[in-house]
This record gives structure tokens, sequence and C-alpha cells, in this order.
């Protein structure tokens, strides 16, 4: 009885290995190199699968999922051979697991060895200054180089990001001094614009000033000569109507004697005027002529005074 169940026991374990060697679950996003003998048969995808016993075996297994690797900081000497530290990360994913498996021995390795080699590489083709805001070119180029050599190996690199660029400690406070010049330039620079701006501004609002002046004063020119010209044209407009208004006057009966009689009057009037305004009294040439104004004067208002002879 004892001797039974150990053969059953024996048996039990039997099937337990059988099944162990023979059934493989492959999760998602995950894949199974399948040798027999010694040799490439297959490639288990996710799911459940069958093996023939002690005949197939699970070699190699890899992830489908893309995988990020750390690229150890390392020393690269730029154009103008300054040594900088620089390290970065690396995404890359298997595409093809039998050329991952068979194509190289670690594809990691050789992955990370060629990203150092290929950084280096770029970074020496540029100076200190551009190196970080070359970073993007650089990161552009080392995928280039690492998706073509890595191709063959079935491994897709999809994108490098340097990390830090470090240069040394004395690189580091040039480069502030540098920026800090730059910064006192920039800060000279804009305050020499603002005042060349300001006194350009003074200097239009001078002459703006000015112009405006220039055209008051034109203006008021021309209204005083419009106002002088219509003044005169006004008292040329008076004088000539006072002047129709007289000869009209000169053709009605009595006319030219109150003609006479008027500018009589003017002319003793005037000469009163002579003598209050001054001591020195200032007499015509002949004095008869006063008297002759004076008497043609009454005599006038003597033949106003008459009554009219009417004419047949």
């Amino acid at each position: 009885m004892s001797g039974g169940l150990f053969v059953a026991l024996v048996l039990a374990f039997l099937v337990v290995v059988v099944i162990a060697k023979t059934a493989r679950v492959v999760p998602q996003q995950s894949a199974f190199v399948v040798e027999r003998l010694g040799k490439y048969h297959t490639t288990l995808n996710a799911g459940f699968h069958i093996l023939v016993p002690f005949l197939d075996v699970v070699r190699y297994k890899h992830s489908l999922k893309e995988t990020a690797i750390d690229i150890p900081e390392q020393i690269c000497i730029t154009r103008d051979n300054v040594q900088v530290g620089v390290d970065g990360v690396l995404y890359m994913k298997v595409l093809d697991p039998h050329r991952a498996s068979y194509g190289i021995s670690d594809y990691q390795f050789a992955i990370t060895q060629l990203a150092q080699t290929t950084l280096r590489s770029e970074i020496g083709k540029i100076d200190l200054d551009r190196t970080f805001e070359e970073r993007t070119n650089i990161n552009i180029q080392v995928v280039n180089e690492l998706d073509k050599a890595s191709e063959p190996w079935g491994i897709k690199v999809l994108r490098y990001e340097i990390k830090n660029i470090t240069p040394p400690r004395d690189v580091l406070a040039a480069m502030e001094k540098q920026m800090r010049a730059e910064r006192e330039k920039r800060a000279v620079i804009l305050t020499s614009e603002g005042e060349r701006d300001a006194a350009i501004n003074q200097a239009e609002g001078v002459k703006q000033q000015v112009i405006k002046a220039s055209e008051a004063k034109k203006q008021q020119q021309i209204n005083e000569a419009e106002g002088a010209a219509s003044a005169i044209l006004a008292i040329a407009h008076a004088t000539a109507e006072g002047l129709r208004k007289v000869a009209e006057a000169t053709q009605v009966q009595g006319g030219y004697e109150a003609v006479q009689l008027r500018v009589a009057e003017q002319y003793i009037g005037k000469f009163g005027e002579l003598a209050k305004s001054s001591n020195t009294l200032v007499l015509p040439a002949s004095v008869s002529d006063v008297g002759s104004m004076i008497a043609l004067a009454m005599n006038v208002i003597g033949r106003r005074q008459e009554p009219p002879v009417l004419k047949r």
C-alpha cells in the first residue's frame, strides 16, 4: 500500500512537471521566444500556449512596452575645447523579439554605449554657448543615429532627451559674468534709447508748438488784413454813396447853394479848431478868401430865405 502511494505521488509529480513544461501563459505586451532542440522555433504572443515537453524551451522573454533607459553622465568636449558633463534618458521599444534575441547579445547595453558615443560626437560639433540652445537638435540627431544602428536588432528608438549639461565651475563663473555684462549693456542701451526718444519727443513738441504759433499768427494777420480790407471797402462804399447823394442833391433846386453853404461852414469850423489847438495862428494867404467865403455863405443863407421865383 505504501509502495502504491509512492508511485502515485511520483506520477503526480511527473504530471505537474509536464504541465509546467508544456503550458505557458504569456502576459499582455510581452513576447516569449521558443527554441526547439536549441533552434529558434516560434515567438509566443499574449495568451495561453502548449509546448512540446522536453523539446520546446522558452529561451528569451521580451517586454513590448516602451522602456526608458538612463544614460549615465559622461564628459564631452565642445568645439571650443570646453569639457562639459552631459547625461540623458533614452526611450526605446522592442518591435521584433526574434531579432532582439539573436541580433545582439545585450541590446540595452549596446544602445547605451552607442548613445554616449553619438552624443559626444554631436557635442563636439558646436560651441559651448550653443549647447544649451541646440539641445533639441542634438536630441534629434542622436535619435536618428541610434535608430539606424538599432534597426537590425529589432529595436525602435523613439526619442532621446538631454537631462543636464554641466560645465566646469570656472566656465560657469565666466558665463555668469558674461550674462551680467550683457544685462548691464542692455540696461545702458535701453536707458540711452529712452533718453533719445524723450529728446525726440520734446523736439517734436517744440516744433509743433512753433508751427502752431506761426499758423496762428498767419491766421491773425489774414484776419486783420481781411478786416482792414473790409473796413476800407466799407469806407469807400460809404464815400461813394455820399458823393452820389451830394451829386444828386446838386441837381435839385437849391442843392448847389446848400453844398456851398456846407463847404463854407466846414471851412470856418476847421479854421476855428486850428486856432484853438495852438497858440500860433496860421492865416490863409489872402484874408479876403475868408471874407468872401463868409459873404458867400451869408449870400446863400439870404437866398435861401427868399421865396422861390416861379418861371413860366
